[in-house]
């Protein structure tokens, strides 16, 4: 395996692999991210940017809660919030996150 191979590799890994792509307006196949994509994503992110934020605890929870349901069965998670003294899944949140599944 080619070093630059391993280079696309470990850039597609992680929090923010993402954040990092787009700054460079590069996908991860090399291929160039259209300006009109890349404008738009900074218009919607300057908004969100500037939004009053609830609180900490609030956002974690948040996080948790959708990203957490891409990697763990329903269950565990309320559990895992519960234990944690997060408020646990509620009735949307099931069906958003777990309803397709």
């Amino acid at each position: 395996m080619s070093a630059e191979t391993n280079q696309v590799n470990a850039t597609t890994k992680g929090a923010d692999a993402i954040d990092e792509a787009i700054a460079q307006g590069i996908d991860f196949d090399g291929s160039p991210i259209p300006s009109a994509k890349l404008e738009l994503y900074s218009k919607v992110m300057a908004l969100e940017a500037n939004r009053q934020r609830s609180g900490v605890s609030n956002t974690m929870r948040s996080r948790i809660v959708r990203i957490g349901a891409k990697h763990i069965p329903q269950p565990e998670l309320d559990k895992m919030l519960t234990d944690a003294g997060f408020a646990p899944l509620k009735e949307k949140e099931v069906a958003f996150f777990y309803g397709g599944k």
